[in-house]
């Protein structure tokens, strides 16, 4: 009967489960109201551990069965003490009440704490649930599981914990524990966590065609070492040795394709390996035996062995010997049917080596068999390998330098070199050096050999060639542009361009470029244009001159040459040695000498300077206009501008590229321009003082002769009675003035001149208003050129002049001479053929025989007075202008002066007529020559 409210009244009866330790089995029978059912009814069963659905099954009952007895059997992984079963029924989408529930039976008699499962084997990355039975009377703490802390408990009733936890991690080889713990006592169970095998790759072969040998990858470590190993099987044979991933089976093998499977399995699981492959091609041959040097000579051994499988001598075999000595080795192949030997060629002489051999299957190859035991043997000995030879050119030597050989090129002790050259001439033996300096013509070319000796005999020569050393030939051969290089981690790298030129190779060399040059070299293949310069000799900081030479037949041709360091260095303080400043007005010029490149421990790219200067209030200023720099490496000097301090501190550095060094102060005290202006000035009076000073004290020491020169003595006329009686007796009264040279400056203006009426004396006296005017050439005369003018003698006129008391009357025209004025009268027709002719007065003229200074001449003009013009006295008197006009220093003070000496007039018994209104005084300057008539 079926109610309208959906719940189902028809439902199991007389429930009865049975268990084991983790099996259940449930009986039950239906209601009586089932009977009424005609379709399917279904039962649910729902097993609970703490709570928790761990299994839920469906068992279907059809309209036939309603009524009779039904079962459901189930496994559980717990302990049945852990776990309760459900049960209902269901009918077309209604279903019973869980009418019963029952809790499977209790150990009623256990005294223990009891923990299942026990020994179980779990994966990681699974979920574990442990049940703990508490005994009545006990109170429960706790449960653990070793090596976890992340874990869960719940109760299920009074004695049942529920112990939950997730497995991330494999246990150790002797399991995890689970324990449980009261407050009296603990016990636990046993579990193993671990992996199923993951084996792969696995591969067969063979060695002697009579067993098989596989090999696999094997997989991640299980963990299970006990309760559950790995099994390993190979076509159903146990493999011992499985867990190494090795197993052989011994079993013939034939030609052909066939299935090698490899079985590993676990409780956790099972994994199957498959090769499909023919064995006869897959031979792993075993390693030679017997392995020795059969003949041994200097160059080349013979190695023999034998085979422990006799099917061997029927392959074809190929064999690898290894041959190694010091640090390298070499691998040689050979081949052949059964093959027992090999010869090792191209050895050194006197060495010791040490050889083994492999071998495999020529067709077919698979693998390479394992190494023979190796053996050792020494070579015989020989002579020594051809010298490595280089030249060094020093001026007119040439140095032959070679590089020792090493003890693998020696083949033995090296007794003696021996060095020839000038057409196998001159030998040179040499004992324990690796050069030899020759002094050799430099006008030819020179080969050169070099040999080395040993106990077996002398090595194959070495040949160089030595060009010429001639200018003509060495500016063609070793003159290259030499561009710069910087090494890296201790070494040069360098490349060049290939030379057509290299018939034999290249030759790289290096040494110091400064101080002493040792040279080194090394060789490179005619292929290769590039090398790496190392060597134990290169130091930093040092500059370096590397040359590339192309290798020819005859002599090596320089191809590039370099200069740089292996790593640059920061130069040392005061490099500047020589620095110094100059200061111009408000400029400073900072100069220093050029640098020696020894001092150069680094490229110098340019300089720098920097100051620090103190202003007044002596506080640290640093110019606007600095730094002050240049990148031209020939400069030595650097100029800062417009410096208005009193004192600066320069500091000078060269730029490089490890930056600025070689520092090198230089401490300078500033003049302000005013302090230059006072100095000038001062040094100038000072000077003056001193050269003025200089001036005086010459003056004043040799006034004497000064004196004597400006102001030389002139000497005065003398006047004889003879003179003067001549006149009267002679028409003519010739005079004689000395000739003497003036300059245009020695004349000087002669206003009047006036002769003493109060100095008379016998009668002769002179007209007191006799006057003597000189009068200046007028202005349009200056500057004209002269001719040369001999003057003609001074003539007088021939009219009678008047007599004088106690005089004879005379025409005055003869000539007297004077032995101190050489003065000559002529008459006056005939001077008036030599200049114009003045009326009414006397002129005095000057006139030289050649060029006259540009100075206006001068004219003096006598006005005739009562004087008698014939007497002495006015002859007198002229001649004392004559001798004034001749001496311009004495002139102002002589010409008006009176005649002081009237006895000397008193004793001449002739008398000096005056000179008649046509006479003309000339004189030219610096030679005053005598009178004319005008």
């Amino acid at each position: 009967m079926i109610p309208l409210s959906g719940v189902l009244h028809c439902g199991p009866q007389n429930v009865t489960p049975k268990s084991s330790e983790q099996s259940i089995l449930v009986t039950w029978e239906d209601e009586a109201s089932c009977s009424a059912l005609h379709d399917t009814l279904i039962y649910e069963l729902l097993v609970l551990i703490a709570d928790e659905r761990v299994h839920y099954e469906e068992v279907a009952v059809m309209p036939e069965q309603i009524g009779s007895t039904h079962s459901w059997n189930w496994t559980s992984p717990l302990a049945l003490k852990c776990a309760s079963v459900r049960l209902r029924s269901r009918y077309k989408h209604r279903t019973s009440p869980w009418k019963q529930e029952q809790t499977l039976p209790e150990s009623a008699n256990s005294e223990m704490i009891e923990v299942f499962p026990r020994d179980r084997v779990f994966e990681v990355g699974s979920r574990a649930t442990f049940c703990c039975y508490v005994p009545a009377g006990q109170t429960f703490s706790r449960m653990v599981m070793s090596e976890y802390d992340d874990s869960n408990t719940t109760q299920v009733n009074n004695q049942t914990y529920i112990f939950t936890v997730h497995l991330n991690q494999a246990s150790t080889g002797s399991g995890a524990n689970v324990i449980c713990e009261t407050k009296k006592s603990s016990n636990g169970a046993c579990a193993y966590i671990g992996y199923p095998p993951d084996d792969s790759h696995l591969q067969c072969e063979t060695s002697n065609l009579q067993s098989v040998e596989c090999e696999w990858r094997v997989g991640k470590d299980t963990h299970l070492f006990y309760p559950s190993p790995t099994d390993y099987q190979l076509l159903q044979s146990p493999c011992p040795n499985g867990s190494q991933g090795t197993c052989k089976i011994e079993m013939q093998v034939d030609a052909g394709e066939r299935n090698w499977t490899l079985t590993a399995k676990n409780h956790l699981g099972k994994v199957e390996l498959t090769d499909t492959a023919d064995l006869t091609k897959r031979v792993h041959m075993l390693a030679p035996e017997g392995l020795a040097d059969s003949t041994v000579y200097a160059r080349n051994v013979t190695l023999e062995w034998g085979w422990s499988v006799p099917q061997y001598n029927n392959l074809n075999i190929t064999c690898q010997v290894h041959v190694s000595h010091s640090k390298t080795y070499s691998i040689s192949e050979t081949s052949g049917v059964g093959l027992r030997f090999a010869v090792l060629d191209d050895l050194i002489p006197l060495w010791r080596y040490n050889a083994k051999v492999r071998c495999g299957t020529a067709q077919h190859f698979w693998r390479w068999s394992e190494w023979s035991t190796s053996i050792d043997f020494i070579t015989m000995g020989d002579v020594p390998d051809a010298l490595d030879v280089w030249r060094q050119v020093e001026g007119d030597h040439v140095i032959i330098t070679w590089k020792e050989p090493l003890a693998s090129q020696s083949h033995g002790h090296i007794i003696d070199y021996k060095v020839t050259y000038s057409d196998q001439q001159n030998t040179t033996t040499v004992l324990n050096e690796t050069r030899l300096t020759l002094s050799l013509d430099t006008t030819e070319d020179y080969i050169i050999t070099v040999t080395a000796r040993n106990e077996n005999g002398s090595s194959s020569p070495s040949v160089i060639t030595i060009p010429s050393l001639s200018p003509e030939s060495s500016d063609k051969t070793e003159k290259v542009n030499t561009s710069r290089i910087l090494g890296s981690s201790g070494s040069f790298s360098l490349s060049w361009s290939p030379s057509p030129k290299a018939s034999c190779g290249y030759t790289v060399d290096w040494c110091p470029t400064l101080g002493k040059c040792e040279v080194e070299w090394l060789k490179v293949l005619p292929n290769q244009t590039s090398a790496t310069v190392s060597s134990k000799q290169l130091s930093d900081g040092v500059r370096y001159s590397l040359s590339v030479y192309a290798c020819t037949q005859g002599a090596p041709v320089l191809l590039e040459r370099r200069e740089g360091y292996i790593r640059e260095k920061r130069i040392e303080n005061n490099l500047f040695k020589s620095a110094k400043y100059t200061q111009q007005d408000s400029d400073v010029v900072v100069s220093w000498d050029p640098i020696n490149p020894r001092e150069q421990s680094a490229f110098i790219q340019g300089y720098v300077l920097h100051a620090y200067c103190s202003d007044n209030d002596k506080k640290q200023v640093i110019p606007t206009n600095l730094p002050v720099s240049t990148e031209d490496l020939e400069a030595t000097s650097l100029t800062v501008k417009n410096l208005n301090f009193g004192s600066c501190t320069f500091t000078l550095q060269a730029q490089t590229a490890v930056g600025e060094c070689g520092t090198t102060p230089i401490h300078a005290t500033l003049n302000s321009l005013t302090d230059n202006l006072v100095k000038s000035v001062v040094i100038s009076l000072v000077t003056v003082f001193g050269l003025l000073s200089l001036i005086t004290i010459l003056c004043y020491r040799h006034w004497t002769c000064i004196k004597r020169k400006v102001y030389p003595p002139i000497p005065e006329p003398v006047l004889s009675d003879k003179w003067l009686t001549s006149l009267g007796e002679n028409s003519r009264c010739p005079l004689a003035v000395d000739q003497c040279h003036h300059s245009e400056a020695d004349f000087v203006d002669i206003s009047e001149l006036r002769y003493n009426p109060e100095a008379s004396q016998n009668g002769y006296v002179c007209q007191e208003n006799t006057l003597f005017v000189y009068t200046p050439t007028p202005q349009d005369y200056y500057n004209q050129p002269l001719k040369k003018h001999i003057p003609p003698p001074l003539t007088l006129p021939t009219a009678v002049l008047p007599p004088q008391s106690g005089l004879p009357s005379s025409p005055l025209r003869g000539v007297f001479p004077n032995p101190s004025y050489n003065l000559i009268l002529q008459p006056e027709d005939q001077q008036s053929k030599s200049g114009p002719e003045l009326q009414g007065e006397t002129v005095l003229e000057t006139s030289s025989g050649g060029y006259q200074p540009q100075s206006p001449p001068e004219t003096h003009t006598v006005n005739q007075t009562t004087e008698d013009p014939g007497s002495p006295m006015f002859c007198s008197v002229c001649c004392r202008i004559v001798g004034q006009l001749s001496s311009p220093l004495r002139s102002s003070a002589l010409l008006c002066a009176p005649l002081r000496s009237s006895s000397s007039l008193s004793s001449s018994a002739a008398r000096l007529p005056l000179l008649s209104p046509g006479v003309k005084l000339t004189d030219a300057p610096g030679n005053f020559n005598g009178f004319e008539a005008g």
